[in-house]
């Protein structure tokens, strides 16, 4: 059974090229907003040009190569090209400005940058002739940087010439250079557990830190992905989520690649633009987070579109209201949607629930470990392993344990511990199946006086308004208790409630200590690109709302 395989050593390139062998006339690469369109064949073709021109540039193993770009097509060309060559893909956030940038490749020691012109309200190109003036003066291939010493060459993603970068048909027709005998020798160099991947953490808690993840990690994790899908050949998976995040280059492109499934690829998110794509291109499954199927379900032109090709998909980075599941099951034909749950540093995921689990295993549960990886819960103080029903911190081992942070060993330390498990810094509660629930960050756990509250539990008890559609608890700093309870409301559209409706809720019901001292109604949640809320950033609005706390 496909979910029950060994692993794989298997480069990147080689799971392709095997893809590519197998199914040379499916549809591999699919925008329906600009009629691009790729067999595997002629992916692999575009992927070999492109590694080939990266070859031709100076670009060595071992290297990395930054992609500062939303989910255009030569992203996923990059994602192979740069495996195929031994180079390391360094994913960059698509909302970062001028100061993350320069932390990002400072801290990285990137030898290369690739980026587009500009994503909202930020011009990629002006933002990095600021950041790297040398640009604009000498000669390209040739780079110093005073700031960035590493830095020796950039790249425009894209037909247009600008000072002192490559452009991609540039780099194309440089491929030419590159003798098969050349690009051959540095594919048999490379090793499956060799760094393929770096990872800049989303950055909810602190500075974010660069996970170095193998083709082994990633190659493994993301055909266990598929195969709990069951895809195969004839499935065609809808992503309107970020590429640069691990849920669109490894739920999403590892996941279909390995099974020779269609990718129809979002350059962002657009609900009207995933109906369409979802219906022309008969999509058999669509991933998101729940808020994007919640802008799905809301928009106004839902009812016109024909969701019955879809039958699984992938919902995830946050927790999914009962009644969001109940929809997206019914009204989108997901009979089959799975529910995942990982890390970064796990390539990314741990857990997952399977087909057929019944309903409250996929909105009460992340589910069960994959295959070949292990999970536990244990007490925070104590580090032993707790009973079924008790909450502790996740732990997990396997083969997607990443090799370490970039240039931090003491952070790689404190993460994966002597004997090889990775602390996740969440809460859960495993059952006597090995179902998991998150229960929360171990950082998110609100201490009211002495008192441990775990916002998730109040998140769940409060959904039960109707007149709610989605609600964040979060610590409020308190003079008196330390923390208070603080509830961060988006409302349905008409309805109409105030705090004390909220409150009156909860009496009698949840512990008085429980019950939130303050409510605030918001109409969305600050999130970093991948879709997660940063509760940190809803604590510290909190000051600003409620600067007379007590």
């Amino acid at each position: 059974m496909k979910n029950e395989s060994p692993l794989r050593e298997l480069t990147l390139g080689q799971i392709l090229d095997q893809t590519a062998a197998r199914f040379p006339d499916n549809d591999a690469v699919v925008y329906v907003d600009r009629d691009f369109r790729l067999t595997y064949r002629q992916f692999n073709s575009l992927v070999d040009e492109v590694a080939r021109g990266l070859m031709a540039l100076g670009i060595q193993k071992g290297e990395k190569v930054a992609v500062w770009a939303t989910n255009i097509p030569f992203w996923v060309a990059l994602q192979f090209a740069t495996a195929k060559i031994g180079a390391v893909l360094l994913t960059v956030n698509t909302n970062y400005k001028t100061a993350e940038l320069e932390y990002l490749l400072i801290q990285s020691e990137t030898e290369n940058l690739f980026l587009i012109d500009g994503f909202q309200d930020t011009d990629y190109v002006n933002t990095i002739y600021e950041l790297v003036p040398e640009l604009k003066t000498q000669q390209r291939g040739s780079l110093s940087s005073k700031k960035f010493p590493h830095l020796k060459r950039v790249a425009f993603l894209g037909q247009e010439k600008h000072r002192g970068m490559y452009s991609i048909p540039e780099i194309k027709a440089l491929g030419v250079m590159t003798t098969d005998e050349e690009y051959l020798a540095r594919q048999k160099e490379l090793s499956p557990h060799d760094v393929v991947n770096m990872q800049y953490t989303s950055g909810t808690t602190g500075f974010p830190k660069g996970v170095m993840l193998t083709h082994y990690n990633i190659g493994n994790n993301g055909f266990f992905i598929g195969a709990n899908q069951n895809f195969s050949e004839h499935d065609r998976v809808c992503l309107p989520v970020p590429l640069f995040h691990c849920f669109g280059c490894v739920l999403g492109v590892l996941a279909a690649v390995n099974h020779g499934t269609c990718m129809v690829i979002l350059e962002g998110f657009d609900p009207l633009m995933v109906m369409s794509s979802v219906e022309q291109e008969k999509c058999t499954a669509l991933y998101g987070v729940p808020t994007m199927f919640i802008a799905i379900l809301d928009n106004p032109m839902f009812s016109k579109f024909d969701f019955s090709s879809l039958r699984t998909g992938i919902m995830a980075g946050s927790n999914c209201p009962i009644h969001v599941m109940e929809q997206v099951i019914e009204k989108m034909n997901m009979t089959d949607i799975t529910i995942c749950y990982g890390l970064t540093e796990a390539s990314p995921v741990m857990t997952y629930t399977r087909i057929g689990d019944e309903l409250r295993l996929r909105v009460e549960t992340v589910g069960r470990a994959l295959p070949h990886i292990e999970v536990k819960v244990i007490d925070i103080a104590t580090k032993e392993t707790v009973p079924p029903g008790v909450q502790g911190e996740v732990c997990c081992r396997g083969y997607n344990i990443m090799k370490g942070y970039y240039n931090n060993p003491e952070a790689t330390k404190e993460a994966v511990d002597a004997d090889g498990w990775l602390h996740s810094g969440d809460l859960g509660v495993m059952d006597e199946q090995g179902n998991l629930a998150i229960t929360g960050r171990h950082k998110d756990m609100i201490i009211r006086g002495g008192e441990n509250i775990y916002p998730r539990e109040i998140e769940e008890f409060l959904y039960r308004m109707d007149e709610i559609k989605d609600i964040q608890v979060a610590a409020v700093p308190s003079k008196k208790y330390g923390e208070e309870v603080g509830a961060f409301i988006v409302l349905k559209e008409d309805a109409n409630i105030d705090e004390s409706d909220v409150k009156d809720f909860c009496r009698g019901k949840i512990a008085r200590f429980k019950i939130p001292r303050y409510v605030h109604f918001v109409d969305s949640y600050p999130m970093t690109a991948s879709g997660k809320i940063q509760k940190f950033k809803l604590s510290e609005l909190s000051e600003q709302i409620w600067p007379d706390r007590r």
